[in-house]
């Protein structure tokens, strides 16, 4: 149960003190109350949900819309009571009640598509792979709004995933399961290269493991679905967790691993990546869960540069580029790579390849440079939203 604490009433009113109307009418006073509300639980829309609004029907005043944050709505319900305003409270608290008990996903293919509204046209934000554990909140058609490891919000399509009870989704996270460690590859019928497909897999592919016949893993997919990995290709997840040695090596070489693939906007996988899908991806098959786009992982980790000292820098750290803050406008970050040393950093852009901040190198990345902004450190960092990857399955379920 939400309790409400004294720093989030001052900062409410602070809020409020400054952007309420002077107006005396009650649906205007609200709709400020409302934004203040929102400004402060959720400043960044993309890992939060508040889209609440008011309004005025039979001498009544309701409240209605939804959010992911309990306390969010129990923070507006109480500045409007310490207010003295009575309201009708019809705010939908997600998870949807028309969901029923499975509030719980497994991304089911390879990869599943995230978009930013329930639609195919609509832009792709982000992308899940295989087994990877989603939070489901609400459904619209054949689109499901969901959240990932991440915290970020987005909405696919029914194919895309496995929904799932609480208890299903406890049976599967206290499995045993299997990660797939190449770039891409195959799951087959049989335990044979040479029998039909199942599907193909990317890297960071999570099946469930069953046993293992000869040369292979047998598994089984969210859906039920059985096929057979090439044991060289894959690793049960307990055991790789357990080998797990993140280093500047392991950096590079999953980066490295990664060479030619094409940008894709919101790709994360080894299908199509983005810049920031690039560098989520690298420290992923390296045991870490990262934030999503690149302003978010500007807000990770810990500062080591922002004076072009690159010096300063070690094989692992992001860069980050874009636009200093002017009078008129924000900072902004667009675009995030990864230090391998000898004044180089690697990075998708076109695709993903190997840049260098020395003028006088053939891959001299002249635009990036002059867009440089600052560079942090990941690398036995945990500032920020940052996770292991063991960690996945039980933060989902606490949630």
């Amino acid at each position: 149960m939400y309790q409400k604490t004294l720093a989030v009433k001052v900062v409410l009113v602070a809020i409020l003190l400054t952007g309420c109307s002077s107006s005396s009418d009650s649906t205007s006073e609200i709709a400020s109350v409302i934004e203040a509300t929102q400004q402060y639980f959720v400043p960044d829309s993309r890992v939060s949900r508040f889209e609440v609004e008011v309004k005025s029907t039979s001498g009544s005043l309701i409240l209605s819309g939804e959010t992911t944050l309990a306390k969010a709505k129990q923070a507006l319900l109480d500045s409007l009571s310490d207010r003295g305003i009575s309201v009708v409270d019809s705010i939908e608290l997600l998870p949807s009640k028309q969901l029923e008990a499975e509030t719980f996903g497994l991304v089911n293919n390879s990869v599943a598509n995230i978009r930013s509204s329930p639609s195919h046209p609509a832009q792709l934000v982000t992308q899940a792979t295989l087994g990877m554990p989603l939070k489901v909140f609400k459904k619209e058609g054949g689109w499901y709004l969901i959240q990932t490891p991440d915290d970020y919000l987005g909405w696919v399509d029914s194919g895309g995933l496995r929904r799932i009870t609480e208890s299903g989704y406890n049976d599967w996270a206290g499995a045993p399961k299997l990660i797939y460690q190449q770039t891409y590859g195959f799951a087959y019928q049989e335990p044979s290269a040479s029998s039909e497909k199942v599907t193909d897999l990317v890297a960071g592919s999570i099946l469930k493991l069953d046993n293992t016949l000869g040369g292979f893993y047998a598994v089984t997919y969210p859906d039920g679905r059985k096929a057979f990995v090439n044991k060289a290709e894959a690793k049960p997840f307990d055991q790789w967790q357990k080998d797990l040695s993140i280093s500047k090596a392991s950096l590079v070489e999953s980066a490295r691993a990664m060479m030619g693939a094409p940008y894709l906007w919101g790709g994360t996988s080894t299908k199509g990546i983005d810049c920031s899908g690039f560098t989520k991806t690298i420290y992923f098959m390296n045991g870490r869960i990262i934030p999503r786009d690149a302003s978010q992982q500007v807000h990770a980790g810990t500062l080591v540069d922002d004076q072009k000292k690159f010096d300063n820098l070690q094989v692992g750290d992001l860069l980050f580029f874009g636009k200093e803050a002017t009078d008129s406008s924000d900072r902004r970050v667009v675009h995030v790579g990864m230090w391998i040393g000898d004044h180089q950093f690697i990075h998708s852009a076109g695709r993903v390849h190997i840049s260098s901040v020395d003028s006088t190198a053939d891959n001299f990345d002249a635009f990036n440079l002059n867009r440089y902004l600052e560079a942090r450190r990941y690398l036995d960092n945990w500032e920020g939203n940052i996770i292991q990857t063991s960690e996945m399955y039980s933060k989902l379920n606490e949630g």
